[in-house]
């Protein structure tokens, strides 16, 4: 969606998508506006409560059957589980994308983690058709006016025909930038240390696993340790998305991520709109 300034200011059912790398503070500005009357839908969350729900909980149950105490617990029906997800804490996806390694060290092999980056690929493109539907489930079920779709980094890798057109459709796409070195560190730092699920194009982890075995004389990625191989492929990761994202925020506007971290309220939210708008036009 386009707009004038004027006729964003008019737009009495505002719906804005949050587009950028993760770490650029979609999730903390979509839960601050979640007090003034805006809807939060977290791509993330979709995906662990709905499209990967039973994989997340099938994970779980194998390594739970693997302690006889807790198997005969499950094969008898005492004992149950479920996820725990929440918007702010989406442990349960996380473990189940996983980090590529050795085993023995929390990582997970190859095959199984293409196969897992394959469904978290298929859940994230579900996820954002459903954003249309859930427009209208936040207004009419729950009662909120407006509307942001707080989607995953990894939006840009999906090279799915007709999602970013949907959003675009439906929303207005807000592209949060990272525009200089500092910056980029904070964000590289900031997802080291408190990491979100990542999704990599086939192509670029093919690649890139290559050059990483061939740096540290390793021959097979099970011998990886994954921690170490997350934190390097990470900034190559970041580099390779801006392009991406570039080309999504052609379709609507752009701030940048200390425009961002200077926002207190909505009306910050919405004064900093209304610039990018204008700047735009």
């Amino acid at each position: 969606m386009k707009f004038s300034v004027e006729e964003f200011r008019n737009w009495k059912y505002k719906k804005v998508t949050l587009v950028g790398m993760s770490g650029v503070g979609k999730t903390h500005i979509s839960a601050m506006l979640r007090h003034h009357q805006w809807y939060h839908y977290s791509g993330d969350y979709r995906i662990g409560t709905r499209y990967l729900d039973e994989a997340i909980l099938d994970l779980i149950k194998g390594q739970a059957m693997q302690v006889p105490f807790l198997s005969e617990l499950l094969r008898n029906d005492w004992i149950y589980i479920r996820n725990n997800i929440k918007v702010s804490d989406l442990g349960p996806v996380l473990s189940f994308v996983g980090k590529l390694g050795d085993p023995e060290r929390g990582g997970v092999p190859l095959e199984d983690f293409q196969q897992r980056q394959a469904r978290y690929r298929d859940a994230e493109i579900a996820a954002m058709r459903d954003v249309p539907a859930f427009i209208e489930k936040g207004r009419q079920i729950y009662g909120y006016p407006h509307f942001v779709n707080d989607v995953g980094g990894s939006l840009c890798e999906l090279e799915e025909p007709g999602v970013i057109e949907l959003l675009a459709e439906h929303t207005l796409i807000l592209y949060i930038q990272v525009t200089d070195e500092e910056e980029e560190q904070k964000l590289i730092a900031r997802a080291q240390s408190d990491p979100k699920p990542l999704y990599y194009r086939p192509e670029f982890l093919t690649e890139q696993l290559a050059v990483y075995l061939e740096e540290n004389g390793i021959r097979y990625a099970a011998e990886m340790d994954p921690d170490a191989f997350t934190r390097w492929v990470f900034p190559r990761l970041f580099r390779s998305r801006v392009p991406r994202y570039e080309e999504i925020a052609k379709r609507g506007y752009t701030v940048t991520s200390r425009d961002i971290g200077e926002v207190r309220d909505e009306r910050d939210f919405l004064d900093l709109l209304e610039t990018a708008i204008a700047r735009s036009n």
